[in-house]
């Protein structure tokens, strides 16, 4: 389709997803506002065996007649790790950059623009509104860190996906920590940590070996599971105080 732009897409990518959108803009089109991809499926830590294409679809407004449309294609397209897309409204990005603003900062830094106006690139993000929401996060992963160790029982598989299936969530977080301090974030994965570190001035070599760990380039035995389990959890506690003390 002539109208879809999907050069700055790696090509894996861009040739899974195109299909599915062309089968929604086939019958959607005139209410459609503009489409997005978002995440690794426009950068360089795209890895076709790992990665999912994400994308956010700008409706002109909200129609519940095209989630009717687009839940049935799900299972068609989810098999190519095609995500199921977000579903937005211009108002709805208006009045959510308070409640939302690491996400809509990463959405900013990482994406492409397919289909229709670019929305994303000139969102304005609050400083105070980041700074609470990464509080909010940096408490949550504790909470999470904590029930997951436990739920896991000891069970070194359990431990690992609970680590892998994380980290995504902390790259995302720690652009917003990063912006925090008034500087820009990096896109690639590996140089957020490295950014971060500088940033903070912390230790973040545990969340590297957790990504190394994600990407197959290391496995972890029992003990060191634990280990990183201690490590992991102190940083994050560590990279909180840190939140804590920037004053509104």
């Amino acid at each position: 389709m002539s109208n879809l732009t999907l050069e700055k897409l790696k090509p894996v990518a861009a040739k899974k997803i195109k299909p599915f959108l062309e089968e929604i803009l086939v019958k959607y089109q005139e209410k459609i506002h503009s489409i997005h991809v978002t995440g690794t499926a426009v950068t360089d830590d795209y890895n076709e065996k790992i990665s999912d294409v994400n994308s956010i679809f700008v409706l002109k407004k909200m129609d519940l007649k095209f989630l009717e449309l687009i839940a049935p294609l799900g299972k068609k397209y989810g098999k190519h790790k095609v995500a199921a897309p977000l579903i937005m409204t211009p108002d709805y990005i208006k009045t959510s950059l308070d409640v939302f603003p690491i996400e809509f900062l990463n959405f900013r830094l990482i994406h492409s623009t397919v289909f229709g106006e670019d929305i994303l690139e000139n969102l304005e993000i609050n400083r105070m509104d980041l700074r609470r929401q990464c509080e909010r996060e940096l408490k949550a992963k504790l909470i999470q860190l904590r029930q997951g160790y436990i739920s896991s029982q000891g069970n070194s598989k359990i431990l690992t996906e609970g680590f892998v299936s994380s980290i995504t969530g902390y790259i995302t977080l720690f652009r917003g920590i990063i912006s925090l301090f008034g500087k820009e974030p990096p896109v690639r994965q590996g140089e957020v940590i490295t950014a971060l570190s500088g940033a903070i001035n912390a230790d973040t070599g545990v969340f590297t070996k957790i990504l190394k760990v994600k990407h197959g380039k290391i496995r972890l035995s029992i003990e060191e599971l634990n280990t990183i389990f201690e490590d992991y959890y102190a940083a994050t506690e560590k990279i909180g105080k840190i939140i804590d003390e920037i004053k509104e």
